[in-house]
């Protein structure tokens, strides 16, 4: 009987340590949890700048100015008479 005893205590020991350490445990969830929450922040930054370069790519494909303005301002053509605005979006 006490072997059965001794073994059922060390079982349960075991799989406590296989519950709070090594693969599968609540500590490697916890780490992945996180890992995710990172990837989603970054996935939504990424999709922010993504849109401000589609509106950007929207703007130089619809008007000719726009591309003109931008190539001037580029290669420093702008003249002394002309003003253009830039808009920087953060």
């Amino acid at each position: 009987m006490k072997l059965l005893w001794s073994i059922m205590v060390l079982l349960i020991i075991l799989l406590q340590v296989r519950l709070w350490v090594g693969e599968g445990s609540f500590a490697q969830v916890w780490g992945l949890e996180d890992a995710i929450a990172e990837q989603r922040a970054e996935n939504a930054d990424l999709a922010a700048r993504n849109e401000r370069l589609f509106a950007e790519v929207r703007n130089l494909r619809g008007k000719q100015g726009a591309l003109e303005e931008r190539a001037r301002m580029n290669l420093g053509l702008i003249r002394e008479d002309e003003t253009f605005f830039l808009v920087v979006e953060q």
